[in-house]
């Protein structure tokens, strides 16, 4: 026999009853009877559910996906995940079902794509449901990806370029793209800084929006700062008048046209030209991390410090440290038993 039972309340269905010693009072969310009683039954088998069985046997993704995001969970991919597993019981999915869903969503994405915009926030929901005890952590194998193969451009580019912006008038353009290449900035950290975030007379920037989510500090060169002076400041508008990335990278690509210059994206044109060129002038990791604001010296590594004399400057310090001596054959000493 039902122990929970719809009771009308100021036009709303309640449960009410008690189970297993519980007094139970909980809005249905409905007006209607038939669909009260039939969420009431549904209700009253998941309390018996969760006595019998504990927690984990009734907690589902939807639960865990909103106890994340009250947490402060990224939910910047989470919708179509969420709709993906709506009504299933956490510890109904496997690591296959996380891979699967990956593919549905996103079938013709790349490797990369599928991790960042399934894989991880999956994990990330479930893992937090780990944490609550609510099921066991689950580890999911990402898919293979490729690298992509980035290409730094030297002085000569970046002059064409904004040789070229100048002559059409987009001053604002050169700016941004002398500040992402001298500073190390991110094109979506250009786009968002503000006049009040520049101090012109110490020559620093202010970066209020960063991958890290943090403030980071640039120092700007002579250069620079006289070519942010001669811009038309408005206080609350964004410093190169770009209210976002999309808008630079369209017009870097027109004036790259325009120039007959091969096409380079901001974060190649920029960030990844600021790691490589001052490398080559000379500075130290340590100093173009710090500068830029790279976090992983893995990373940095792997990503910005090429080998721009691919081994020939190695051979030449070994020329210079080993001598015509160390090259000719020696002879046998004699040895006395």
């Amino acid at each position: 026999m039902s122990k929970l039972k719809p009771k009308l309340r100021n036009k709303i269905y309640y449960a009410t009853g008690t189970i297993a010693g519980q007094r139970i009072r909980q809005s249905l969310e409905t007006s209607n009877k038939a669909q009260a009683e039939e969420l009431c039954a549904l209700y009253e088998a998941q309390l018996w559910k969760r006595h019998s069985y504990g927690e984990a046997a009734v907690r589902t993704f939807e639960e865990a996906a909103l106890s994340y995001m009250d947490a402060g969970g990224e939910n910047r991919y989470l919708p179509p995940v969420l709709k993906h597993f709506k009504g299933r019981a956490l510890t109904t999915i496997t690591p296959g079902d996380i891979t699967a869903m990956a593919v549905a969503l996103y079938p013709n994405a790349s490797g990369a794509t599928r991790n960042r915009q399934a894989i991880t926030p999956a994990r990330a929901v479930i893992n937090h449901a780990a944490d609550r005890a609510w099921c066991p952590p689950l580890r999911v194998r990402q898919f293979a990806t490729i690298k992509p193969k980035r290409t730094a451009r030297g002085r000569d580019w970046h002059d064409a370029f904004m040789a070229q912006a100048d002559s059409d008038g987009l001053y604002h353009l050169s700016a941004a793209l002398l500040f992402m290449v001298q500073t190390g900035a991110r094109v979506s950290e250009t786009a968002a800084l503000l006049p009040d975030h520049l101090d012109l007379s110490n020559r620093t920037a202010l970066l209020a929006k960063t991958k890290t989510g943090t403030w980071e500090p640039r120092h700007l060169t002579i250069e620079l700062v006289a070519r942010i002076a001669n811009l038309d400041l408005t206080h609350d508008r964004p410093v190169f008048g770009y209210a976002s990335r999309h808008g630079i990278y369209r017009r870097m690509k027109v004036v790259c046209i325009r120039a007959g210059l091969e096409w380079s994206p901001p974060h190649e044109a920029g960030r990844h030209s600021f790691a490589s060129q001052a490398l080559e002038a000379g500075a130290s990791v340590r100093q173009v991390m710090d500068a830029g604001g790279f976090k992983s010296a893995r990373l940095f590594l792997e990503t910005y410090a090429h080998s721009l004399g691919e081994g020939s400057e190695v051979a030449a310090l070994f020329d210079g440290a080993i001598g015509t001596n160390r090259t000719q054959r020696r002879t046998a000493k004699k040895v006395r038993h």
